[in-house]
């Protein structure tokens, strides 16, 4: 889908940054889950920097905090190609039938027809590659899927290199649908204190469902973003959840949405409970009707989702904010701080 309500002035290049390597948090800071720091960004005014923890202090009673609870399935494959030999990888992206996905593959020129075998240390039947799409992506036939929690792993994004020792900490404590090939990362943040926290000043909480695909990493490549391909997301919205939404927005109460994965899902319209693909590109001078205000990591330079957070608030106010957090030394990417929109 094309970026929505785009700015003809709109080019790529605007949401470019530097980024020194040593501020990409490589790990999760191995405290219990602290309470990091974050900077929060009340739209078109001054920003602010302070604990997470004190997030309290910025919410109001009435408000609904919306979160992603999709869980990263154990979606890495390694193994070896039968007839060209090698070792090759595979990321599965989403199952599109019993036996049939959607993947990634390294080296990327892996062949279509090629037979897989031998996955991980222990066999994973074998499997093929149906199909190589237009943009590299692959269509696979695996034997045994049944098996892929004895023999997947839980994969990070390409800018951690270093290996986590407890993929636990790649999910939310909140994460329930299996079905991600990436953590809705801002959640990452929460706690079960600080959960409970939230709910005893009478801020009510809902969970939605959207799996985060791999797109979520990949760059904007050309300088006009209309050129960008989005890839879809499959989400799914019970009815207490949309309930919750709609009386709150009826009511003037805020909606906050704890990562741009729920705001992918509850982008166009007041929410109806139901299931489906979201293939929305937000870019700045979209009109959220959903989505008050918003808890969100740091994202990568001409990235779609630091454009969405610029539609949010507006560039110059974002990209102040990443001047600063640069200069404060915080963590950026999965692993790192955050911030709050409001």
């Amino acid at each position: 889908m094309t970026p929505q309500t785009r700015s003809d002035a709109l080019r790529t290049s605007d949401y470019d940054y530097e980024l020194p390597e040593p501020l990409i948090a490589q790990t999760p800071i191995e405290t219990a889950r602290p309470f990091p720091p974050h900077v929060s960004v009340p739209r078109r005014r001054q920003h602010t920097t302070s604990p997470l923890l004190r997030l309290a202090g910025v919410l109001r009673p009435g408000d609904v905090m919306v979160f992603n609870d999709s869980r990263v399935m154990p979606a890495r494959l390694r193994g070896n190609a039968q007839y060209r030999g090698g070792a090759i990888e595979l990321l599965l992206l989403s199952r599109i039938s019993p036996g049939v996905w959607r993947a990634i593959g390294r080296p990327d020129g892996f062949c279509a027809r090629c037979r897989i075998r031998d996955y991980g240390q222990r066999r994973f039947d074998s499997g093929e590659v149906l199909e190589i799409e237009p943009e590299g992506e692959r269509i696979i036939r695996l034997d045994g899927e049944e098996r892929l929690h004895d023999v997947g792993e839980v994969p990070l994004p390409p800018y951690i290199t270093e290996t986590l020792a407890d993929s636990e900490r790649y999910q939310t404590v909140y994460a329930r649908e299996e079905g991600s090939a990436a953590a809705p990362t801002a959640g990452l943040h929460f706690t079960d204190e600080l959960l409970e926290r939230v709910r005893a000043m009478g801020v009510q909480t809902i969970f939605v469902t959207l799996h985060v695909g791999w797109g979520t990493f990949r760059p904007v490549k050309t300088d006009d973003p209309t050129e960008h391909t989005m890839h879809s997301e499959y989400w799914e919205l019970s009815s207490e959840a949309a309930d919750a939404i709609r009386s709150a927005k009826a009511d003037g109460r805020r909606v906050i949405s704890v990562g741009t994965t729920a705001v992918r899902l509850l982008a166009d319209n007041l929410p109806q409970a139901g299931s489906g693909w979201a293939d929305i590109f937000i870019t700045p001078g979209y009109r959220f009707k959903v989505v008050d205000a918003l808890i969100t990591n740091f994202h990568l330079p001409r990235s779609t989702l630091l454009m969405l957070v610029s539609a949010l608030a507006d560039r110059g106010t974002i990209m102040r904010a990443y001047t600063e957090a640069v200069e404060q030394r915080y963590r950026f990417y999965s692993f790192g701080d955050a911030m709050f929109i409001h």
